[in-house]
């Protein structure tokens, strides 16, 4: 069985067992999430979606492990002013495990 949620403003498609990279969410590694913003669910008879989300359909999830993204180094340059800015960024994400998809 297959689903698609939404964590955050991004949408994922997970099945049972999968492990995604959401946003950072607030938890400790080992803590169990539900995620109940489920727009469509794929597989075990015709599939459903939902107008926006599906009606009792849930995903739990355990939490993996925080983590962090790629490093973007931003580097502005105005040409002739003497303005150089160096600034760097690290998203934060949060690794999920999806145990189960009920609907």
């Amino acid at each position: 069985m297959a689903a698609i949620i939404q964590a955050g403003s991004k949408q994922y498609k997970v099945e049972e067992g999968s492990i995604i990279q959401v946003d950072l969410i607030a938890g400790n590694p080992g803590d169990t999430v539900e995620l109940d913003k489920v727009l469509a669910v794929i597989g075990s008879g015709p599939a459903v979606f939902g107008k926006p989300f599906v009606e009792g359909a849930k995903a739990q999830a355990t939490i993996v492990a925080h983590t962090k993204g790629k490093k973007i180094e931003v580097f502005r340059y105005k040409p002739k002013k003497r303005i150089r800015i160096h600034t760097g960024h690290r998203q934060k994400y949060t690794e999920l495990k999806i145990d189960k998809i009920t609907v």
